[in-house]
């Protein structure tokens, strides 16, 4: 469920972000690199605004179609926990980064649009990092996070199509597990 639901895309990103970063200046133990204080942060500020069964169709691709109803159900929640290991791997680093906000552009009538930022390190160069929300009933969720031009669903569905081609959707599904039991060990 969207926390933040009947506010525009733009302000989802900004709102999220602000919140998420307010809690990492406070918390001595998510600064000091509480892996389990990181995860619920992911998981109870970040992870309601993805539209996960969307993302899970657009990564598998045609390999969508073809699973069983158990295959999706299993792979949703061990891409979710991939996700928020990702999530929480990327909180664990900030360091007093700023982000920069674009200006959104999108008509009355869009049901997808993509919010622009530009993190901000000093030391560094600026990383692009884009998201593309789409419109579902009166709340915008994330469906793709692009990278410095790239994107998260592209990539992975590369990676997984490759997988599921070797050895099939069962393999890449208990991959995933085993990748998720390794990292949250």
């Amino acid at each position: 469920m969207n926390l933040f639901a009947n506010i525009g895309p733009d302000e989802l990103v900004r709102k999220t972000a602000d919140d998420v970063i307010s809690i990492i200046k406070q918390d001595k133990d998510i600064q000091a690199g509480d892996t389990n204080k990181i995860y619920k942060l992911a998981e109870e500020k970040i992870l309601p605004n993805f539209d996960f069964e969307r993302i899970s169709r657009l990564v598998l691709g045609k390999a969508w179609r073809t699973a069983t109803d158990d295959q999706k159900t299993q792979f949703k929640y061990e891409f979710k926990n991939l996700l928020l290991r990702t999530y929480a791997v990327a909180l664990s680093k900030y360091k007093d980064q700023k982000i920069e906000y674009k200006p959104l552009r999108m008509k009355p009538t869009d049901e997808i649009v993509t919010v622009k930022t530009e993190i901000i390190q000093s030391g560094a160069q600026p990383i692009d990092v884009d998201y593309a929300l789409a419109k579902q009933d009166n709340s915008w969720l994330v469906i793709d996070i692009i990278i410095e031009g790239v994107s998260l669903v592209t990539n992975y569905r590369s990676q997984f199509a490759s997988e599921i081609k070797r050895n099939g959707m069962d393999s890449l599904i208990k991959e995933l597990a085993n990748k998720n039991k390794t990292n949250n060990n």
